[in-house]
Order: structure tokens, then C-alpha cells, then sequence
């Protein structure tokens, strides 16, 4: 097997912006466990209903802080590699180590895609362990508090997708059941009259079969719950237009991603045509990918995935710009209860938060992944006050669902 952590990397040896502590002769004595040191960091990747990619950082102070990487493959190696540029470092230090590792890594692609979420995932266990050893919960750590609970959204799902009735009465019952006030059910859904998918055109019958779903969930939930519905890049500009105007009736919360994500001007005329709202964000990364859909107002609704996006730092930093276009923030969210948990830490932290996704109603054993109970009642997610992200890994439970081949991390 390769050692990632041993490959050669010119421009990672003579970076001409090393921003590690040696090179910064950042060397002044902090006081007691603000000394402390990273002194490993591992992962364990999770056969969740996605392929979630824990990550932990070690401490000679004997504090372990866990965070988590965007899922897939890839990821694991990443972090190994940049392992590193991490030891001996001192955890406190998380924007620097971040842009540290955002330079270390450039020669290999830290402009977006899989090192930005490895990193996201470093990210996070840093604000765990950083909260731990200063004795504050995570959402102190990025700028404090604007609500005790996050709003929680549910991406739902039917065994019947296409059919406009099924998905109404999926909304009714989660609604109804779970005690959610906000929900989104997928719209890039065969009708049955397609002719060339690959070509994104959509015509006219399966606009209308689009417009079924909404209008059959809208009108059977009513006014007891938002209602979002998810596109996943799969339409023309053209398309999407003739969809979000068709849809301009009905009380939708927000059409998501409606357009392919690599070309913004495209976004802003589709967002620009429609009173629809548009929202879109989580296959664009770090700050600097969301300005070019934030500062043209290209979006309604801004929509990054925290551990794909760069972080929680990263995060606060792409809802502090929204806020200057007066655009809220939901995030986009798949995570395991570590990620999820990260994201709603910045929620809580946020002024223009609408609300957080939750991607595993279905998953019985999502919770069991740590020992604390009860993390979204009523389509509310609470913020702890313990120390870091306030959860608690249960490693057993981490160990029986682990991927095929996967090694458990150690525990301390």
C-alpha cells in the first residue's frame, strides 16, 4: 500500500507561503493545555446511507477532537497525505493550519473538489478539539449565538419517486409523524416521456409531470410545512426557466439546482427570470467559488455543504457575505450526526440561517453513531452546550457499520 503521507511534493517543500509555526516563528508560550501539540490524525469511513468519512485529530494533551470530510472516495488518502503538515502544529490555530493546508496542497488541486472537502474535514475535528481544550461549545468558536435550536428540513423519499400522489402522502406523513415544518422531495425524476436525457431538455409533458409533484405535495401539506424541491444540475437554462415559471403558482420553497454548476452566468439569468426562488451551492467551493454566485446575485438562497465547502470557518465566512446581499443560508447536508452537527453549530451561529438539511429519516441507526439521544426532535435540532460539537463518538457502533475493509481509529 502507498504511503500517502511520505510522497514528494516539490511545491509542497518550497512553498514560498509555508504558514507552518516553524515558519511563522510562532514560538511565544500560550499557557497550560493552549500548549498543547497534534500528534496524529486518522480516519474511519462509515457505511452510512452515504460513505461517511470520519476524521480525528490526536493531542498530547489527551483530547481527541472528530470532525467529517464530505463523503466518497478519495478523501482518506488526502488526509493521510497531509498529515504531515499537521503534527506538531498547535490545534488552536485553525485558520491558520487551514490555509496552511490549502498551500501545502496546491500543487495537487486545493481550489475545490476532493482536497477542499479532506480538508473541511481536518477543519472540523479542529474546532472539536479547540473547543474541548478551551472548555466552549463550537458555535463560540465562530462567532457565538443567535438561537438555542436549528430549524431541520427532511429530504424525503418514496419508493415510488415519479408518482405525484406517493410523494404527497410521504409529505403528509413525515409532516404529520416526525413533526416536521419543512421538507424537499426530488423533481429531476423520470416521467415516462423523455426522449434524450442527455441533452438536459425538458419537454413540455415533462414540465407537466413535474408540476403534478408539486402541486400534489403542495396542496397536501398545506400551510404546515415548507416545501423544497431538488433538480441536481439536471436542466438547460432554457429548461429551467420554462420549469420555475410553470412552478411561479405554487407555494415552493425553492427550486434547487436547477442548471449544471460550473457556469454562473447561466445561474443568474435563470434566477433573474423567475419569482421562483432559486437556490443553489453545494457543488461550489470554498468563499471564493460562492462569490461568483453571491455578488451578481445569481441565487435566492445560498446553499453550501460545510464539510464540502471548506469548513465551518469557511462557512461563516460565505454566510457573512450573503449577508451583504441580504441572502439566507441553508445548508446542504447528507453527514452523519459529526457533520451535521458541525453545520448546525454555524447555523446557530449565523444571522441568515433558514434552515439544515437532514438526508437519513430513513436510516434507523444514524443516532446510534454517538451516545447522545435525541439530536432532531420535531424538525428542530438543539445546540448543545459541552465543549467542541457536544457529541460523542459511540466506537462501537462506528465499528459495526464500518465499509468493507475500513480499520476502526483509535480512541484516544
Amino acid at each position: 500500500m502507498v504511503e500517502q503521507a511520505k510522497l514528494s511534493d516539490p511545491n509542497a517543500e518550497y512553498t514560498m507561503r509555508d504558514l507552518s509555526a516553524e515558519t511563522m516563528d510562532i514560538t511565544n508560550p500560550r499557557g497550560g493545555v493552549r500548549d498543547a501539540e497534534i500528534t496524529d490524525v486518522q480516519t474511519t469511513m462509515v457505511d452510512g446511507n452515504y460513505p461517511w468519512i470520519l476524521v480525528r485529530v490526536y493531542t498530547d494533551a489527551g483530547v481527541v477532537g472528530t470532525g467529517e470530510a464530505y463523503w466518497g472516495g478519495g478523501d482518506t488518502a488526502i488526509i493521510e497525505r497531509m498529515k504531515p503538515f499537521l503534527v506538531g502544529e498547535n490545534p488552536l490555530d485553525i485558520d491558520r493550519l487551514y490555509e496552511h493546508l490549502v498551500q501545502k496542497m496546491s500543487g495537487e488541486g486545493s481550489v475545490s473538489g476532493k482536497v477542499i472537502s479532506a480538508i473541511s474535514g481536518i477543519e472540523i475535528a479542529l474546532h472539536d478539539v479547540a473547543g474541548k481544550l478551551l472548555d466552549v461549545p463550537a458555535y463560540q468558536l465562530v462567532g457565538g449565538k443567535y438561537r438555542d435550536e436549528v430549524r431541520v428540513y427532511c429530504d424525503l423519499h418514496t419508493e415510488d419517486e415519479a408518482n405525484p400522489q406517493a410523494c404527497a402522502e410521504e409529505g403528509v406523513r413525515v409532516v404529520e409523524e416526525l413533526g416536521y415544518d419543512a421538507i424537499k422531495f426530488d423533481l429531476d425524476v423520470p416521467s415516462g416521456h423523455e426522449k434524450d436525457r442527455a441533452n438536459r431538455h425538458l419537454r413540455n409533458p415533462e414540465i407537466d409531470h413535474k408540476v403534478e409533484i408539486v402541486e400534489a405535495v403542495t396542496e397536501a401539506v398545506g400551510d404546515r410545512a415548507d416545501v423544497a424541491f431538488d433538480c441536481h444540475w439536471s436542466f438547460t437554462g432554457g429548461s429551467a426557466k420554462r420549469l420555475a415559471s410553470e412552478l411561479e403558482d405554487y407555494d415552493v420553497w425553492w427550486l434547487e439546482d436547477p442548471v449544471p454548476p460550473e457556469n454562473h452566468d447561466v445561474q443568474k439569468l435563470v434566477t433573474q427570470s423567475t419569482t421562483t426562488p432559486i437556490a443553489v451551492g453545494e457543488n461550489v467551493y470554498r468563499k471564493f467559488g460562492q462569490r461568483t454566485l453571491l455578488e451578481p446575485q445569481a441565487v435566492d438562497i445560498i446553499a453550501p455543504d460545510l464539510p464540502r465547502v471548506g469548513g465551518m470557518r469557511e462557512t461563516r465566512k460565505i454566510a457573512d457575505l450573503a449577508d451583504m446581499y441580504y441572502i439566507p443560508v441553508a445548508m446542504h447536508n447528507v453527514s452523519s450526526p459529526i457533520g451535521t452537527m458541525a453545520s448546525a453549530q454555524v447555523a446557530a451561529a449565523i444571522p441568515n440561517s433558514l434552515a439544515l438539511e437532514y438526508h437519513s429519516y430513513q436510516l434507523g441507526w444514524w443516532e446510534d453513531l454517538v451516545e447522545e439521544d435525541d439530536l432532531i426532535q420535531n424538525g428542530r435540532m438543539e445546540i448543545p452546550e459541552k465543549p467542541g460539537l457536544g457529541l460523542t463518538l459511540d466506537l462501537d457502533a462506528v465499528g459495526e457499520h464500518m465499509v468493507e475493509g475500513e480499520t476502526l481509529f483509535d480512541e484516544e
